[in-house]
């Protein structure tokens, strides 16, 4: 691999944003039979507000009609008690989004709905589609016409073109059309619907609120609600929901399972289950392991927050090193701020963070974080805590190098943009001007989590994607042919 002699020249392009880290993907909640449908999905959408703060939205039906409301921004900033009011119905689904294809408009907000010949239908979508630019090509040949530049419009554009008497039919055919990552929602007259790939990428819950079946993408949307988390969507499930049961479907299986890793690494919240474990242990494991892995004489150890709290408090246990909150993090940041004219040194990063000089001065400090991206923000955090009055600052990352792009969902920049892509530990230090400069190995963060290490994507530190990207590879069809395994649960 070509190597960079000179990182100091040429590190990484500056981030155009005032924080350059992994961008969250995007959060989706649907409840069936509730009266109250469209607030209670309001409250899920609120509590998944981490996995996408740039715009949001809810559709309901009523039993004659479905019912929209879309915004950009964050779901309290779009929703007040009138919007709601104009969402009647026992039947809702919601998204709230952080675009990984598409751009960032309102016509790209979700969910997206559309007029077909076995009814309205609704659809919201956590993932992304690897076949989706050439099945669009394919679709706007045929006469489609899109509204959107979101891949996950390509679904309902297939299903008009595959219509069945029972909805989940049609959309059974075009799960086995498609290629890549999908935990979505689907609202039809007939049912709510909801599907996770065969390969499990993106987490879904099913959970039951007094008695009525409810779909989130973390646990602690459930617990907002006070609904009962009852499993995972297994991978390549379709679950019909019509009043208070359930029907299951399955997609034939595939070799594998490639779970996203990162949700513990970083995008969950700490008190959410995903994947079956809690990401608030699966982090402190993280930490713990990287102070075996990489220990430091140290003064301090001080968390990047919120991402590194877990991972901190996991290596000041283990490796005896007291833990403070060095680093405040400013909560109320709006997705646009005025940079004064006369220029500030590390606004952006200033704007968020802030250094408690009183805990930081004369100290040898531990910065723990979840990962490097472009090594930007990495290094005006080393420099903010230097001037802070720290003797020394090393880094310590609870994930290995991110070396290559998601192609799964997860907004990663260009892999050239990707710090650890062409340059050594070595040369990534001297980057950021750290005293030291350590990763979680990848054997290590597996071993964090519970089941198989095979069963986890960690393309983004390996290059091994389970899905080839397009243009690569066979179709999903022709991995699976259909065959619809209809398992009836009530």
């Amino acid at each position: 691999m070509a190597r960079s002699t000179t990182c100091e020249l040429s590190g990484p392009k500056p981030s155009p944003g005032p924080w350059a880290n992994l961008s969250e993907m995007c959060g989706i909640f649907g409840i069936e039979g509730a009266p109250d449908a469209a607030n209670l999905t309001y409250l899920g959408l609120y509590a998944e507000q981490h996995r996408g703060q740039e715009s949001a939205g809810i559709v309901s039906w009523d039993g004659g009609h479905l019912h929209a409301e879309r915004g950009m921004g964050k779901v309290a900033e779009i929703f007040d008690a009138d919007k709601l009011a104009g969402l009647p119905g026992d039947r809702a689904i919601g998204h709230t989004r952080y675009s990984t294809a598409g751009s960032s408009v309102i016509f790209n907000a979700q969910p997206i709905v559309v007029m077909t010949s076995m009814g309205p239908l609704g659809i919201v979508h956590n993932g992304n589609l690897v076949s989706a630019m050439a099945t669009r090509r394919e679709l706007e040949a045929a006469g489609s016409i899109f509204q959107t530049t979101s891949d996950s419009e390509v679904f309902l554009h297939l299903m008009a073109t595959h219509p069945h008497e029972e909805i989940v039919e049609s959309l059974l055919q075009v799960l086995g059309e498609v290629r890549g990552a999908y935990s979505l929602l689907l609202i039809s007259r007939q049912g709510l619907i909801a599907a996770r790939d065969p390969y499990g990428f993106r987490p879904l819950i099913l959970g039951d609120l007094d008695g009525q079946p409810c779909f989130a993408s973390e646990s602690c949307a459930f617990d907002l609600l006070e609904a009962r988390p009852l499993r995972e969507v297994d991978r390549g499930e379709v679950v019909l929901a019509r009043g208070d049961g359930i029907e299951s479907y399955r997609l034939p299986p595939v070799s594998r399972a490639a779970r996203c890793v990162f949700e513990h690494v970083y995008f969950a919240r700490p008190d959410s289950e995903v994947f079956s474990d809690s990401v608030a242990q699966s982090r402190l494991g993280m930490g713990a392991r990287l102070a075996r892995e990489a220990p430091v004489e140290a003064d301090l150890v001080v968390p990047v927050p919120d991402s590194g709290l877990y991972g901190a408090l996991g290596f000041s246990r283990a490796s005896g090193t007291p833990l403070e909150l060095g680093l405040i993090r400013n909560h109320y940041i709006g997705r646009t701020f005025i940079e004064p004219q006369q220029s500030i040194r590390h606004f952006g990063v200033k704007v968020k963070l802030n250094p408690v000089r009183e805990l930081i001065a004369g100290k040898r400090i531990v910065l723990v974080d979840d990962s490097i991206v472009r090594g930007t923000t990495s290094r005006k955090i080393v420099s903010m805590v230097r001037e802070a009055g720290a003797s020394e600052v090393h880094i310590r990352i609870t994930s290995p190098p991110t070396e290559f792009s998601c192609i799964y969902g997860i907004d990663t920049p260009t892999r050239g943009e990707l710090i650890a892509s062409d340059h050594a530990l070595e040369e990534i230090r001297r980057f950021i001007r750290a005293d030291s400069l350590a990763y979680l190995s990848l054997e290590g963060l597996l071993g964090c989590v519970s089941g198989r290490p095979e069963t986890y994507c960690t393309a983004c530190w390996t290059g091994e994607y389970p899905v080839p990207g397009e243009g690569h590879g066979e179709t999903q069809a022709e991995l699976f042919p259909l065959r619809l395994e209809a398992g009836r649960q009530r």
